[in-house]
C-alpha cells in the first residue's frame, strides 16, 4: 500500500510503533539540531531529537509542506539506519493507523491481525449488520 504522509496523529503512531515514544509535536516548524548540538537550516513540526535516534545523530524531523504532506529530513549520516527501508516501515505503519479509523468509522471490527514474514498485515474484519 502506497501512502502520503498527511496526518500527524497517524505519523506520531506510527513512529511510537517503531520505538519513537517522545516524539516532539509543534503548530509552527521549529529548528532541527545536529549531532554536536548546533542549529542546523531545516525546520520541521514533528521532531525526534538526536538523544533518541543515537548518541552521535541529528535530529530527525517532518516539515508539512504547502500541499499538506510531510516531508522527513534525516541527515546522510543517520541514513544508515533511518533510510529508505526504515521510512518504507514508517510508512506501512502509517497507512495501518489510518486504515483502522477508516475502518473505525464505518463500524468494522478487526477479528484477527496476522503479520507475513515480508511484514504485509493481513486483517480479518466483521461488522454487524444494522
Amino acid at each position: 500500500m502506497q501512502t502520503q504522509l498527511v496526518s500527524a496523529k497517524h505519523l506520531v503512531c506510527a513512529l511510537d510503533d517503531l520505538g519513537f515514544h517522545d516524539v516532539e509535536v509543534h503548530e509552527t516548524a521549529q529548528p532541527l539540531k545536529g549531532w554536536l548540538g548546533d542549529a542546523r537550516e531545516n525546520r520541521a513540526e514533528i521532531i525526534i531529537r538526536k538523544k533518541y535516534v543515537g548518541a552521535a545523530s541529528n535530529d530527525i524531523g517532518f516539515h508539512r509542506g504547502v500541499d499538506g504532506r510531510f516531508t522527513a529530513f534525516i541527515s546522510d549520516y543517520d541514513k544508515n539506519r533511518h533510510g529508505a527501508a526504515w521510512l518504507n516501515r514508517l510508512t506501512q505503519r502509517y497507512a495501518y493507523h489510518v486504515a483502522l479509523d477508516i475502518l473505525q468509522e464505518e463500524d468494522f471490527d478487526v477479528v484477527t491481525e496476522s503479520v507475513e514474514e515480508d511484514q504485509t498485515i493481513h486483517l480479518t474484519l466483521r461488522r454487524m449488520a444494522i
